[in-house]
């Protein structure tokens, strides 16, 4: 699935996300309430995890934000406010579940899973990604364009992924980085632009056209036609 994960601690933040994507999820988190609603504004998560504490813009706001834009994604509330007031407020801002810090990861692992297979909650979004003629299969982990089957490796399917899901948003090196490859910004790397070379020869030369542009000196942008 792919996950939000709202959280400031410095420590717990980056354990979380660590854990969340080695169970196999893609995970971006954010540190400020006003970054996390932009994203959730712009992207399709699966499940909103989401502190209440946090600079920018608290989880609790953020929350009740979504769900007057009409976002439906699932969210749980996973902070230290651990009153039943607290809970109360979370549920009726629009939280599916509440979990109190200090907490066992493998319950919030479960919580999660639960919240992502709730019946008629974005399942074939979760199934399959389609942007004009490109499809992915997020199950399968396979990837077609006008029907024929495209080979890519996991990072590139990945780094695809990435592009469909920001289609027309521009894709830094540093955001890419981070998303696919689990990295912070380093200027000595040429991984990203390897990737996007190998991806390009594969879903743009082929078909005669071009889908990913190189915006100078900021990144990256997918434009289909």
């Amino acid at each position: 699935m792919r996950l939000l994960v709202l959280e400031d601690d410095t420590t717990l933040g980056p354990w979380t996300e660590k854990g969340l994507r080695e169970a196999g999820h893609v995970v971006d988190l954010f540190a400020n309430g006003k970054d996390a609603l932009v994203a959730a504004m712009g992207q399709d998560y699966d499940v909103l995890v989401l502190d209440r504490m946090v600079p920018g813009l608290d989880g609790l706001s953020v929350l009740k934000a979504l769900r007057q834009a009409k976002v439906t994604a699932p969210a749980i509330f996973l902070t230290a406010l651990g009153e039943v007031d607290d809970r109360v407020e979370g549920l009726r801002a629009g939280g599916d579940d509440y979990l109190v810090k200090p907490f066992a990861f493998s319950e919030l692992l479960a919580r999660i899973e639960v919240l992502g297979r709730r019946p008629g909650v974005r399942e074939d979004q979760a199934a399959e990604l389609r942007v004009g003629d490109i499809t992915l299969d997020l199950h399968r982990r396979t990837c077609k364009r006008q029907g024929q089957l495209v080979d890519l490796n996991p990072k590139e399917f990945l780094l695809l992924e990435v592009f469909l899901r920001s289609k027309g948003r521009v894709q830094t090196r540093t955001m890419l980085l981070e998303r696919v490859w689990d990295m912070n910004f380093d200027p000595t790397t040429s991984v990203v632009e390897t990737h996007i070379s190998r991806l390009r020869a594969k879903i743009e030369k082929p078909f005669g056209d071009t889908l990913i542009r190189t915006i100078r000196g900021t990144g990256y942008v997918f434009e289909p036609v």
